[in-house]
């Protein structure tokens, strides 16, 4: 167990008036040396709350400044902050609270009423933020730093990922300083830099993308409680972005406004996507405009930042995360578990100090993630090139099988998003009495166009086998999708196969 200084005092220290954060709806600015006596204000007051070290606390709330007070509160009084995802139902969210053993329940204005009732299912005491961070403000006693633990669990981040059962990722201080330095090497975030934070900060994104490690260098994060496309062109507009990170789902919302095409990007140094896969025709879309989008990949459990595609090669590489960054080892392995060679698929696994040191109070499941010599198993097939870039092919569990072939939905959606009616595509494996599994596609279309889902097969059938084509296509508005902007394919198959879906002829 190693230990460094207590990173929010340790950046006041530096840079006491510099400006931390601020709120672009009302004008408020934050500095560092604000934040820090604010922090040991948070952190007392937890403790006069009878909250102890290693006690978890939960929080529900959309973005705030608050919200990274308490997360930096919780460090200095050693306490554990579980974020809970504020879009789900007491029946979701009260299994997490148990696992969690959470002692308290923090909640904003917005999700007052969903508080109330989780309250009423686990009789666990629950406390306003607001009120909380108005108290930060007023005279009292104050929690001195201390050391951090850099292997200590920080805060807790429940995943389901794309396949059910949430799990409590544990998240350090020792990976926040890793997934810092990963983010600064591949976007030269500094002092100067001014980032936007509206991604949700249940998710590893919302966090670590890029809010901890702008202020672990001293730049300022300016926080929207949620995305609002019209304020944030308007905010990159009037040149008060320098850095944006950003999922699929965002990009598109930006590319469908109609300010996108009079827009002045320039003011943005580095723009960053991840989280979910952003189609070649999203990131054509986008360099017409001079926006030059840089694809990377990185999961919960590795802090996130694994992968970040540089800058001069990203137009040239579409569809590559790019290579793994300074803190990141990585191997691609085949079913033989040795290394594939350059060209072959294989399976991404992770190693470094940003990797979580498991689930928490689940060791079987953090058994079952790593390999042996300490490598996590990401369950994602990629390829690296001969430049050593590496793209990721599909999810381990996303192939299906057709007539003894293996198909990966990841190259069908591809193909199908490259059809000028096409928005997005998602594709599944569905049972089929003669070929065992088949594909049904579900498909997005772009706004006042229309097409068939025969046509959609028949254009298909072009640039695909015959087994890779859709043997089902369903039109629909939107897919179940987690935090990230990522299809949740059990939701997805469940709806198309549930009884009469509105698919193609056969």
């Amino acid at each position: 167990m190693k230990r460094i200084p207590d990173l929010c005092a340790q950046r006041a220290m530096l840079t006491p008036d510099a400006p931390a954060f601020a709120d672009p709806i009302g004008g408020r600015v934050w500095s560092f040396g604000e934040i820090e006596r604010r922090v040991g204000r948070g952190a007392a007051l937890l403790r006069g709350l009878k909250i102890t070290e290693g006690d978890r606390i939960a929080v529900l709330c959309h973005n705030s400044v608050a919200f990274f007070e308490l997360l930096f509160a919780c460090a200095r009084a050693k306490v554990i902050l579980v974020p809970l995802n504020w879009r789900q139902t007491p029946a979701e969210l009260t299994p997490v609270l148990d696992d969690s053993g959470a002692k308290l329940l923090i909640h904003d204005g917005p999700t007052a009423d969903l508080a109330s009732k989780l309250a009423a299912a686990t009789r666990l005491p629950i406390r306003s933020l607001t009120e909380w961070d108005a108290q930060c403000s007023e005279p009292g006693d104050s929690l001195a730093p201390t050391e951090w633990e850099t292997d200590a669990p920080w805060y807790l981040l429940y995943t389901s990922g794309t396949t059910g059962k949430p799990k409590a990722v544990i998240q350090t201080a020792g990976m926040a300083l890793a997934n810092m330095i990963n983010v600064q090497t591949a976007t030269g975030i500094g002092p100067e830099t001014k980032s936007l934070n509206f991604l949700p900060l249940f998710h590893t994104a919302g966090i670590n993308l890029h809010t901890l490690p702008v202020f672990f260098v001293g730049g300022l994060s300016q926080v929207l409680p949620k995305f609002d496309v019209d304020l944030v062109l308007s905010l990159i507009q009037q040149g008060g972005i320098t850095v944006f990170f950003g999922v699929p789902a965002i990009y598109q919302a930006i590319s469908l406004h109609p300010a996108f095409e009079n827009t002045d990007f320039s003011g943005v140094k580095h723009w960053g996507c991840g989280g979910a896969p952003i189609s070649a025709a999203l990131i054509q879309t986008f360099l017409a405009r001079g926006v030059n989008i840089c694809n990377g990949m990185g999961m919960t459990e590795t802090g996130p930042t694994v992968f970040f595609m540089d800058r001069a090669h990203a137009p040239t590489k579409i569809g590559s995360v790019g290579k793994p960054q300074l803190l990141s080892e990585v191997r691609l392995v085949g079913a033989d578990g040795g290394d594939v060679a350059d060209g072959e698929d294989g399976e991404l696994w992770f190693r470094g100090p940003g990797i979580t040191p498991g689930y928490f109070n689940n060791p079987m499941a953090t058994e079952g993630a790593f390999a042996p010599g300490g490598w996590l198993r990401s369950g994602d097939i990629a390829r690296r090139d001969h430049d050593g870039y590496v793209t990721i092919v599909d999810r381990i569990k996303d192939m299906y099988i057709s007539g003894g072939e293996n198909v990966y939905p990841a190259e069908v959606e591809h193909v199908l998003q490259a059809h000028p009616a096409v928005l997005e595509a998602a594709v599944v494996g569905v049972a089929d009495e003669k070929w065992g599994e088949v594909g049904h596609a579900a498909v997005i279309l772009r706004p006042g166009h229309s097409a068939e889902p025969g046509l959609l097969q028949q254009y298909a059938r072009g640039l695909l086998a015959t087994y890779k084509v859709p043997k089902h296509i369903t039109i629909v508005t939107d897919f179940p999708r987690t935090a990230a902007g990522k299809v949740q394919k059990h939701h997805l198959r469940a709806a198309l196969t549930a009884p009469h879906p509105s698919e193609s002829p056969e």
